[in-house]
């Protein structure tokens, strides 16, 4: 049975089949894309690369360099120009105005655009490859972490003097605790009458944090929070490391959007602190390891320190409890609605990750004092 990593957006059965069947399907090489950037099949190498759910990646070599292909998912990302168009923005910014800083931009194909649309197969966009780099599926040392948050700190402060506006959403809604905690009460009222009534703690014990997403609505009220250019997926495996394990640059930029620096810190707290993920169901073994707080901590305020408003940083610690509760909320709605969004491989799936997210949020919360002393 195929074993997946949670990103922070998730699709529904009917996405989950699609993405599935180009997991699977990765034996098939779409050396079709190579002519259009003016690539020899004949004499480039293709093989599937990277362990990444949502788009199909290959590496190519060709006589002369290495390169990455990518296949969009369009069933996950609707319009598939806005992520170029977002990509061009950003790289044209910081081609400008930070030309040492490393931004993989996609190559221009042999008609002059970022993206490859293929009838019937998609759309496809090549990178370079950094040579001497790599990425990882796991963050397995303070240090590592602290690099990570480096890098997603620098991309936000870099990109601080751009309008942030000009982006387009390319997943309308994405981290919207307000509406992801109304699809919650809308379970509640239309879902599965069983599964409300065996899920009936937690439930109430979800609904006792509510007043995280009345802090959220301060928040978008509040013109001390600012809107940034923001990554929104900062898992590890979205940051590059050089030999001696260095961050090079963030990647994977299909998600950069407006946002809060919530979504940035918060994503990191989520899928750095705990030693286990979401689909853990020893719960004991659910923990916030305060040495990688720490690292979180430093790694980004040595980026954004100078960025983040007085206000900002009193929520520092919020933007764990906001990333894990609304995680914890998406599982539990999915549950209630039986599994139409998520999909689950065995019953009760979605249950336990919701209860596994609801165990790390106590463990966050229940650390609080102890961890707000690391805020600097």
């Amino acid at each position: 049975m195929l074993h997946f990593n949670l990103i922070t957006f998730r699709l529904s059965k009917k996405d989950l089949v699609a993405v599935t069947v180009y997991r699977i399907n990765k034996v098939y090489m779409p050396e079709f894309v190579l002519p259009a950037y003016g690539f020899d099949k004949e004499t480039s190498l293709m093989e599937p690369f990277g362990s990444g759910l949502i788009n199909s990646t290959w590496k190519v070599t060709t006589p002369g360099n290495t390169f990455i292909l990518q296949r969009v998912n369009d069933a996950v990302f609707r319009e598939p120009q806005a992520i170029a168009d977002n990509i061009r923005l950003v790289a044209t910014y910081l081609n400008e105005y930070y030309p040492a800083y490393p931004f993989i931009a996609p190559l221009i194909s042999s008609n002059g655009n970022e993206m490859v649309y293929v009838k019937e197969k998609g759309f496809y966009r090549m990178f370079p490859f950094v040579k001497g780099s790599h990425s990882k599926d796991v963050v397995q040392t303070p240090a590592q972490a602290f690099e990570a948050a480096v890098q997603f700190g620098r991309f936000t402060h870099l990109l601080s003097g751009m309008d942030a506006t000009q982006l387009k959403l390319t997943i309308p809604s994405f981290h919207d605790l307000e509406l992801r905690y109304d699809q919650f009460l809308q379970a509640l009222e239309n879902g599965n009458r069983e599964r409300i009534r065996d899920s009936r703690e937690l439930i109430e014990q979800l609904q006792a944090r509510a007043f995280i997403v009345d802090q959220y609505k301060y928040i978008r009220q509040n013109p001390e929070f600012k809107l940034r250019v923001t990554h929104h997926d900062t898992k590890i495996s979205n940051v590059l490391f050089d030999e001696n394990d260095k961050g090079i640059c963030v990647i994977d930029l299909d998600t950069v959007m407006p946002g809060y620096f919530i979504s940035d810190v918060g994503d990191m707290m989520r899928t750095y602190l705990s030693p286990v993920n979401e689909e853990e169901t020893d719960y004991s073994t659910i923990e916030v390891r305060e040495d990688f707080y720490k690292a979180i901590v430093q790694g980004y305020y040595q980026e954004m320190k100078v960025e983040l408003t007085s206000t900002e940083k009193q929520y520092f610690f919020y933007a764990g409890e906001f990333m894990i509760y609304m995680q914890a909320l998406r599982f539990l709605t999915d549950h209630l609605n039986n599994d139409i969004y998520y999909g689950a491989r065995y019953p009760g799936h979605n249950y336990n990750r919701a209860f596994n997210q609801a165990t790390l949020l106590d463990a966050l919360i229940n650390k609080q004092l102890q961890l707000e002393g690391f805020i600097l």
